[in-house]
């Protein structure tokens, strides 16, 4: 999921150097909360100094399974597909990644509580299954501001 955000990061136009300045704890704070079962979604948001700007859901399915045995997938061109429909201008825009997770998660450093900025005068849409594992996938989808 995290090379996939960091598609999304370098596709829509954002920097990528400061997801790679924060690599080893986002990678960190993943794995920790998927292997305990408690992480709920990965979020990008891309924001200006008016606010929201777009934001990405990958939202964790627990549920999901393929019945091949240790299958891995990532759909690039959905993914690619849902940058270009979602319009978002991401020109002198900043990003930051946050990770959402059920009661009781194990404290990973660097991580807490935050609020989201506000989606009021957007639309979410589902991009779909993007990523599959034998165990777990995740959707994906993107927040678009109503017309």
């Amino acid at each position: 999921m995290l090379r996939s955000l960091k598609n999304i990061i370098e596709w829509t136009g954002l920097n990528p150097s400061k997801l790679t300045s924060d690599w080893g704890s986002l990678d960190l704070a993943a794995s920790t909360w998927l292997r305990s079962g408690h992480l709920v979604k990965i979020i990008l948001e891309i924001y200006n100094s008016n606010g929201l700007v777009g934001r990405w859901d990958f939202s964790i399915d627990y549920t999901y399974g393929s019945d091949d045995n240790g299958s891995f997938w990532i759909d690039h061109e959905s993914i690619r597909h849902g940058i270009a429909k979602s319009g978002t201008s991401s020109i002198s825009c900043d990003y930051r990644i946050v990770m959402t997770t059920k009661d009781g998660a194990p404290h990973v450093n660097g991580w807490g509580p935050t609020e989201l900025r506000t989606t009021e005068g957007y639309i979410y849409q589902s991009v779909g299954t993007t990523i599959g594992t034998q165990a777990i996938g995740s959707q994906l989808g993107y927040w678009r501001k109503k017309e």
